[in-house]
């Protein structure tokens, strides 16, 4: 007994020590690359400067901070976003990609545990009499052996092969989930902003039909002065220009008001035939954004985090690839029943059982491979350096995007501000040509000129409302959506 004991205690040292060693990493220590930051956003500062006050917006009570939507205070588009949440094919998608990418961590984590399989392998061979030693033309009968074998294997990740490609699964898993997110994120806002669009296109439309009902009225006026020998056939002419040319105006409105709301029916899952918003003049407040740091910008934004997954994933492929130019060491063992006779095929004499060495029933190593696995470790070093490329240009263009965002929400707002003087101004204007028309001081001409005037300021102003506020929600989709730390997406993105 202490004989065996001490004949079989090299081989458990080897064991042992290869199960300690198991999973030992040759990929590089991962460090997420520097980035170039600034302590503030220029456009942030310069708003600051000119006297404008950031207002954090904060949801309603109860409400999840990443319910950014909710600001808007719209209950009609809070129910478009939840539609598009729950049936956009897009986001089904990205949805269907997180369970592919968790399904494949899962298919590598297999590889760290033994794995155990069975079955039943019935042969019938006929040797030869030679092979058997005998006189040749000595009769030999076919034989059937039946085998029924359990074989349980596992492979000592003596140099980190397996481990390393569960690190690199996860990390494509994480990105996955990032993706999602971030193909949600982007969902809402394109959501709100063609909800947005649309609201304004409704106030356009508005206005053009009480102004074609003006011009309708001039004309018939201008038509009775005329035939009253008051005034020449010019001023009707001119009025029925006018006309037409908003009714063209308002054609052209109904149009684009079509295909927005189709668009808005294609991102909520529904069939354009069987999608319809009433019509409601753009009506939504403006809203303050607060830019924050950075630095912030580095942890909210879903496609940074997408971008650092993928590049963690790449890290964990270059150990992968250091690891074939290691010996694989399996472990194997086989246990079973042999007969002849399917009769005493599971009797206890009938065992039968294979066990490899300690050290490994399989120990692969390469020596000869044509720079198979040199090309191979080439290959994952230029993914990881394509990674970190990828990672740093998707900071730089997330910076980029927040200072354009930063930047059109200041500027439109002062641009409304002096539309809203044009507009004051253009009114004034109109009032005193209609008095002075009435009193015959000048042609009809000049009122045309003031109600054009009037109708293309009002225009302009509505049409900047509406790009304030899809401004605004560009704004919060490249600040990363919503107030505070961003949410857990998991159990979304597995439903």
């Amino acid at each position: 007994m202490t004989a065996n004991l001490q004949s079989w205690m090299p081989r458990l040292a080897t064991l042992a020590a290869a199960l300690v060693l198991a999973g030992c990493s040759l990929a590089p220590t991962y460090k997420v690359p520097e980035t170039a930051t600034a302590p503030a956003y220029k456009e942030a500062e310069a708003a600051q400067a000119e006297g404008a006050q950031w207002k954090v917006a904060t949801p309603a009570e109860g409400v999840e901070r990443g319910q950014w939507w909710k600001v808007f205070g719209d209950a009609e588009l809070d129910r478009l976003i939840d539609a598009a949440n729950s049936n956009n094919q897009d986001l089904a998608a990205a949805a269907a990609r997180v369970k592919q990418a968790r399904a494949f961590t899962g298919v590598a984590e297999a590889d760290l545990y033994p794995q155990l399989s069975v079955g039943l392998d019935p042969t019938r061979s006929q040797p030869s009499a030679a092979s058997l030693g005998l006189p040749d033309g000595t009769p030999v009968s076919p034989r059937t052996v039946l085998r029924a074998r359990a074989i349980a294997s596992y492979e000592v990740d003596l140099f980190g092969r397996v481990a390393d490609s569960v690190r690199a699964a996860r990390a494509e898993g994480e990105a996955a989930e990032d993706l999602f997110r971030s193909v949600q994120l982007t969902l809402q806002a394109d959501v709100a902003q063609a909800y947005f669009v649309l609201r304004t296109l409704d106030a356009e439309r508005q206005l053009l039909r009480a102004t074609i009902a003006l011009r309708e009225d001039a004309v018939r006026l201008l038509k009775r002065r005329f035939d009253a020998g008051e005034t020449t056939d010019l001023d009707p002419a001119r009025a029925e220009a006018e006309l037409g040319t908003a009714r063209a105006d308002l054609a052209d409105i109904e149009r684009r008001r079509a295909n927005q709301e189709h668009a808005l029916a294609v991102l909520t899952g529904v069939p354009p035939s069987q999608f319809a918003l009433a019509e409601r003049p753009f009506d939504t407040a403006p809203v303050a954004i607060p830019a924050g740091l950075p630095s912030d910008l580095l942890e909210r934004r879903p496609d940074i985090a997408q971008a650092e997954r993928l590049m963690a994933a790449a890290n964990a492929r270059i150990g992968v690839a250091k690891s074939a130019f290691f010996p694989r060491i399996s472990l194997t063992g086989v246990f079973g029943f042999e007969s002849s006779e399917l009769s005493n095929l599971f009797r206890w004499s009938s065992r039968a059982w294979l066990l490899g060495p300690l050290i490994g029933s399989t120990i692969a190593a390469p020596i000869i491979d044509g720079g198979r696995n040199r090309a191979n470790l080439a290959a994952a070093r230029a993914q990881h350096e394509e990674a970190v490329a990828a990672y740093r240009q998707t900071v730089l263009v997330a910076f980029r995007e927040v200072e354009d965002g930063l930047a059109d929400v200041r500027w439109l707002s002062q641009q409304a501000s002096a539309l809203d003087s044009a507009l004051a101004g253009a009114r004034r204007a109109q009032r005193i040509s209609r008095s002075r028309y009435d009193a015959g001081a000048v042609d009809y001409l000049t009122v045309i000129d003031a109600d054009r005037t009037v109708l293309q300021s009002q225009r302009a102003a509505n049409q900047v409302a509406g790009l304030r506020a899809a401004a605004t929600v560009a704004l919060v989709r490249s600040l990363g959506g919503g107030w505070g730390p961003v949410q857990a997406s998991s159990d979304a993105a597995a439903r």
